[in-house]
């Protein structure tokens, strides 16, 4: 039999116990859960039901110095993973983060550092990278094959919420607890898509309406305008206010037209360039033509289990994770920039000022109402699902 890495998930709420589900199923062969670690005696309680056998601790800390695990999965409020992360992997630990890798990019840089110092497996939970669509996708855009990113639109606004949601945790829809709303909550997996796809852009125009659907501080409804350093633009809408909503992915290409939709993958093929044919066509009224294309689709989209199974596998013997954890400063550098631009009301360079960054959300923090009263408990089974 071979061997399984001992590991342990801090943090037993919705995506913690989803972890926990996971492993109960049998779903993680390589992995063998022997200790958790909540603040809430409940959690605890509920997974020492769950699991008899597996060591429960108040705190992070006291789990990673226990001696009970090699690796970990942090699945607690966002502004925790970076501390928590680098105490582990200064411990020795090997780390799987939730997403976002933090709420700012200055901090995720600290973590980066101290991960790149150690031999350690730092990975972050980008699941959406195991959808057989978008890696389809991603394959037919980084081909060469259709040429250069013109423009790309994604709208994607089916994160439709409840204020009960948001009553649900005190440390949800807050500056001080969450660092934000949709795009630092639901999003994260969405920017992760866009720029594992498409690229880095290098400019940010964004509007961020802070409580526009729901009695939150945070924003619950985004545009962001991107440019990129060949010239090509992008336009990024979420909300958590629209139902039913949209999640609708279109790259248009000097070559292609591409439209990802409710599972599936449209390719519309040029006959030639977009770029040649504009200058060489003799008619001010001329199309061009081309054709649609079938593109297939295989293999198995595996989620959360699946980036599990990765990082197991590369604990054991060197096989490639679905992301390393530096990874996860990308994304969050597109959503800490729409902030800074929505706050500041003119574009933001990438990559940004992460200082001025980190003061404008302190004075945000400063005067954040996060809620001392939670109104309801709510546990959801998010295996399913790429947001939380």
């Amino acid at each position: 039999m071979s061997r399984k890495i001992t590991f342990g998930i801090i943090g037993v709420g919705n995506m913690g116990s989803s972890h926990m589900r996971s492993f109960m199923e049998g779903k993680l062969p390589e992995l063998e859960l022997t200790a958790v670690a909540d603040i809430n005696p409940e959690r605890l309680e509920w997974a020492k039901e769950q699991l008899p056998n597996i060591s429960v601790f108040n705190t992070a800390s006291e789990l990673i110095h226990s001696g009970k695990c090699e690796a970990i999965v942090i699945a607690t409020p966002h502004y925790d993973h970076p501390p928590i992360a680098i105490e582990a992997l200064k411990a020795g630990l090997h780390v799987m983060t939730e997403k976002p890798a933090g709420v700012y990019t200055k901090q995720v840089r600290e973590m980066i550092e101290v991960a790149s110092q150690t031999d350690r497996t730092f990975a972050i939970m980008f699941n959406q990278r195991t959808n057989v669509v978008y890696r389809k996708l991603r394959e037919l855009v980084q081909s060469g094959e259709y040429g250069e990113i013109r423009r790309v639109n994604w709208i994607i606004t089916d994160w439709f919420r409840t204020q009960a949601y948001y009553d649900s945790g005190g440390w949800r829809a807050t500056w001080a607890g969450e660092g934000g709303g949709v795009l630092i909550n639901q999003c994260p997996h969405n920017l992760d898509l866009w720029q594992w796809i498409c690229g880095m852009p290098n400019k940010i125009w964004a509007t961020c309406h802070q409580g526009k659907w729901h009695n939150i501080e945070v924003e619950d409804d985004v545009t962001i305008y991107a440019e990129y350093p060949n010239g090509a633009t992008g336009v990024f809408i979420a909300t958590t206010g629209d139902c039913p909503g949209t999640n609708r992915l279109e790259i248009t290409m000097d070559k292609a037209k591409i439209v990802c939709e409710n599972n599936e993958i449209k390719l519309y093929v040029l006959d030639e360039s977009i770029s040649k044919f504009t200058y060489e066509a003799k008619l001010g009224f001329a199309k061009l033509k081309g054709q649609y294309v079938d593109v297939e689709i295989t293999g198995e989209s595996t989620h959360h289990p699946g980036v599990l199974n990765a990082f197991a596998a590369n604990i054991l013997r060197g096989d490639p994770l679905y992301a390393h954890g530096s990874e996860g400063i990308n994304s969050l550098m597109i959503s800490n920039a729409a902030y800074l631009s929505s706050w500041l009301g003119r574009p933001v360079e990438l990559p940004l000022d992460e200082d001025l960054f980190y003061e404008e959300l302190k004075k945000r923090i400063e005067s954040s109402n996060a809620k001392k009263e939670v109104k309801a408990q709510v546990q959801e089974d998010m295996s399913s699902t790429y947001g939380s």
